[in-house]
């Protein structure tokens, strides 16, 4: 079995620091570009821009004498602070909670008559959660027919009353922050303080703690501050480039080892790529260097200040790109003097360190990339940069037995992924190679490869932090999936002919088999029914093709309203594209309650349809109590690896050739 540690229980206030931080990111940082294309339009059209446009900048007069309103006043003040919103609702309860976010916002924004992006990071949210609530109050109590018009009229009652809230309530208490916040910043620039903040920030950056300093604050002070001056020093506060720079410029001429190495990449990454993070383990490794980060901090925003320079838009990520980009029109040689400063002082500080400190980096920074991660909360996804592709996963110490696909329900897309991966280690002559599913909530540490989707991977780890995890962007023909077979091949290179360890015969497992599944429940029966294979899809889109399989199952009777709703739910979370044109949405693993008997139902759709940016031309809706649907899912896997077959699929002229080609699953 693999050997990894044992992450340590994270429960400080750190942590609840980092979540809200993250939380705050999950509603900016989608609409960065939106952010970008505000500044663009801003630096080119204002009237102190590049090419100053009336019309487009919002300034002077129409010919009628009216004022031009432009496009960067409605941009900042409705555009952005809704997109924001219903981010934050969707992350909460979808588009349904994205929606009524949204309507509660523009309460917000017209009550206080400026632009409100911590009142959308406070409505959003809101609006969605109780969206979720009210919803749960008659969730499978309305009668059929009438769902849509029950929907619809919560929604929009629910939002309305959120508005008026909004403009009443919410919008005077935001705006006083603003002002107070705002106030408090220019008392800082007007007496030269505004340098200290790098004691907090940069320590703060390498905690993780970023995110709710500068999206919960900078960034909404300083989107008003650039509209009222046409630029703001806060954007750079936490994005200078320039302290990391200096440090791993300093381990580039005075580190040791691996840390010395690794460095000129790191710099790369972190200085054109704007990945700050990952100069955090060189921190760690010396804490001390963290006076290096502070001091070129301090010394690049005292820079911005002297200059009076600034960007007119957030820098996201923190790329010296990005950062020229956004620079306002008046402040290339101070922003580009503050980046340059701030890295000539960070290195200096952190070589003085490195040269008067005896330490040796050789054996540490894989440590301090652990620690980095583990305070991160989650894998790093430049880790690999410092350690090699291998970085931060287990060990293998043994030959792999146990192979295990996960993902939320573990009944759908993980059942698929394993038969196709069963297959290809069993064509490799390992027969005895354990490949199941399972549901997340289900694992335990007893597997030596855990296989998830990319979004959920780090929800398995915790459950099975001594296994090795394999990321993959789609179960049906993921490369992974020969890595995992050459891994395979290399820890079991000293079994016996017949696979096993010792040369004793090897038990194969049934074939569809999963874990803990009766043998007779694998046989599929009466599963898939002709009525259920639906030729030319009316669904134009996602959600409504989910509708369409759904109602295949709730029309036999596999399956109540409830489930269907949790195979929207389950769509939020990840999504259930397999690749070769196939989805396979299913209820989350909560819903399983929701299920009375097995089922699938197969609806096709000759022109495709868009599936998250995916091409889907059939969508396979799952059932499963006690895995009797696992023996159709087999099959399914198999037509779907073989190009041949889905090109059969697609000419497929009847319902009794798919399901022929499913290999009469029902027999």
């Amino acid at each position: 079995m693999a050997t990894a540690s044992v992450a340590k229980p994270r429960t400080s206030l750190r942590v609840g620091v980092q979540k809200f931080g993250t939380f705050l990111s999950g509603m900016i940082m989608p609409n960065i570009g939106a952010f970008i294309a505000w500044g663009i339009i801003t630096a080119l059209f204002i009237k102190t821009g590049w090419l100053p446009v009336a019309e487009l900048g919002g300034f002077g007069n129409n010919a009628e004498g009216a004022p031009n309103i432009g496009l960067v006043g409605p941009m900042i003040t409705y555009l952005l602070p809704l997109l924001i919103a219903y981010t934050g609702g969707r992350n909460v309860y979808g588009a349904r909670g994205g929606v009524v976010g949204a309507i509660g916002t523009m309460g917000v924004i017209v009550g206080a008559g400026i632009p409100m992006f911590i009142g959308a990071m406070i409505m959003g949210p809101l609006g969605g959660w109780t969206m979720k609530k009210i919803d749960a109050i008659w969730e499978g109590k309305i009668r059929p027919g009438f769902e849509m018009l029950v929907n619809n009229f919560s929604a929009g009652i629910w939002g309305a009353l959120l508005a008026m809230l909004g403009f009443f309530g919410i919008s005077p208490v935001v705006q006083a922050f603003s002002t107070a916040a705002g106030n408090f910043v220019q008392f800082l620039v007007h007496n030269g303080l505004l340098p200290l903040t790098s004691i907090f920030i940069e320590p703060a950056k390498v905690l993780f703690l970023n995110n709710a300093i500068n999206h919960g604050v900078l960034t909404p002070l300083g989107i008003q501050q650039s509209l009222d001056q046409g630029k703001s020093i806060l954007f750079l506060l936490e994005a200078n480039p320039g302290p990391g720079a200096g440090i791993l410029l300093a381990y580039m001429f005075f580190g040791r080892g691996a840390a010395k190495a690794s460095a000129p990449g790191a710099l790369i990454i972190q200085f054109l790529g704007g990945i700050h993070e990952i100069y955090f383990p060189y921190v760690l490794m010396r804490p001390l260097l963290i006076l290096g980060a502070i001091a070129g901090g301090m010394t690049g925003i005292a820079t911005l200040a002297v200059t009076n320079s600034g960007l007119v838009a957030p820098a996201a990520p923190g790329s010296i790109f990005a950062v020229l980009a956004q620079t306002s029109r008046d402040s290339y040689v101070g922003v580009i003097l503050s980046v340059i400063l701030a890295a000539t002082v960070s290195f200096l500080v952190s070589s003085l360190i490195l040269r008067t400190t005896h330490h040796s980096d050789e054996g540490d920074l894989g440590d301090a990339t652990a620690k980095m991660e583990d305070m991160k909360g989650k894998k790093s996804s430049v880790s690999s940069a410092l350690l090699g592709s291998g970085g931060g996963t287990a060990v293998l110490t043994r030959p792999i037995q146990n192979i295990v696909f996960a993902c939320d329900a573990g009944m759908g897309s993980s059942a698929m992924g394993a038969s196709v991966l069963r297959n290809k280690i069993k064509a490799a002559g390992f027969p005895e190679v354990k490949v199941t599913n399972s549901a997340i909530a289900n694992l335990s540490d007893t597997y030596d490869v855990v296989v998830t989707h990319q979004d959920l991977t780090e929800r398995a780890r915790p459950a099975t932090s001594s296994a090795v995890h394999v990321s993959v962007d789609n179960f049906m023909n993921s490369p992974r999936y020969e890595e995992i077979v050459e891994l395979v091949k290399s820890s079991n290179s000293g079994t016996g002919s017949d696979g096993s360890a010792d040369g004793s015969p090897a038990v194969a497992e049934p074939a569809g088999a999963h874990a803990g599944a009766p043998a007779a429940a694998v046989e599929g029966k009466d599963v898939l029914l002709a009525e259920s294979v639906v030729l030319n899809g009316t669904a134009t889109d996602r959600d409504s093709a989910i509708d369409e399989a759904g109602k295949l199952l709730l029309d036999r009777g596999s399956v109540d309203v409830g489930y269907v709703h949790a195979m929207h739910e389950r769509e939020e979370s990840v999504s259930t594209y397999m690749g070769s044109f196939l989805a396979i949405p299913h209820g989350t693993n909560a819903a399983k309650d929701h299920i009375l008997h097995s089922g699938v139902s197969i609806v096709r759709y000759p022109e495709g349809i868009d599936w998250g940016g995916k091409q889907v031309k059939f969508v396979v809706g799952v059932a499963g109590i006690n895995n009797e649907h696992l023996h159709i899912l087999s099959s399914i896997a198999k037509v779907f690896t073989d190009k041949a077959q889905v090109a059969k699929l697609e000419q497929a002229t009847s319902v009794e050739e798919v399901l022929d080609l499913f290999g009469k699953v029902n027999a």
